[in-house]
């Protein structure tokens, strides 16, 4: 299973994503700073790390632009920072993942597996996803379904995409809005429910594979 490095300079939130790591299978490290965790990427030999960005003597933000010079490690980022303009930073230096706080752990777990599954230890998307009788090459564009290629218009294609590979975690309807649309789209939530379901359409006997997460949006499950 997965290696994760879980950086955090509180004791308390290291040890509780810890033991939802054990009990996920998932082997460990810690740092307690950003220093720290350069180090430890640079040094040991793990999957994914988890890092927080509020800490002292260097911020989550630094150290990911620091690890990211000489490794793809996917980054999961943790923050009470909500703002659309710290997102944008994050994923701009390099994040797989921003997570606000306050989170479940439970749902930390899942999107750890998200993140491992649509990347391979060198940080490469994988080129193809399989669930069911539904098949995407992400390479391609191409998508089937029971063995017969379907057509989709470039935001079913993307929004199906994203919903796949966060497979099993629900998104909310401005997350799906921000991560297909893009953070200056300025349409409501209409325009969302609008393309899936014309996605669910297309997809014919795979279209329950989009649930609806009744007061927060969409989840693949597949």
């Amino acid at each position: 299973m997965y290696k994760v490095l879980i950086v955090d300079d509180e004791p308390e939130i290291r040890q509780m994503l810890v033991k939802y790591c054990h009990f996920e299978g998932f082997t460990t490290g810690e740092a307690g700073d950003g220093f720290e965790a350069i180090e430890k990427v640079r040094d040991g030999d793990y999957d994914i790390v988890i890092m927080d960005v509020m800490m002292p003597a260097l911020d989550g933000f630094s150290a990911v632009r620091e690890i990211k010079k000489f490794s793809n490690i996917p980054i999961i980022m943790l923050s009470a920072r909500t703002e659309p303009y710290d997102k944008i930073n994050a994923f701009e230096i390099g994040v797989d993942d921003y997570i606000e706080k306050p989170y479940d752990n439970k749902e930390v777990m899942l999107r750890i597996k998200a993140v491992m599954n649509r990347t391979t230890s060198g940080g490469v998307p994988k080129d193809i996803f399989e669930a069911g009788k539904l098949k995407i090459d992400f390479l391609g564009h191409i998508v089937h379904v029971a063995g017969e290629r379907i057509e989709l218009s470039p935001k079913e294609y993307d929004l199906l995409t994203f919903l796949a590979r966060n497979k099993g975690i629900a998104l909310s309807r401005e997350r799906l809005l921000n991560e297909v649309w893009g953070y200056d789209f300025y349409g409501d939530d209409r325009t969302l429910d609008t393309h899936v379901k014309l996605l669910r359409k297309s997809l014919g006997e795979c279209a329950d594979m989009i649930v609806t997460v009744r007061g927060v949006g969409y989840r693949f499950e597949g």
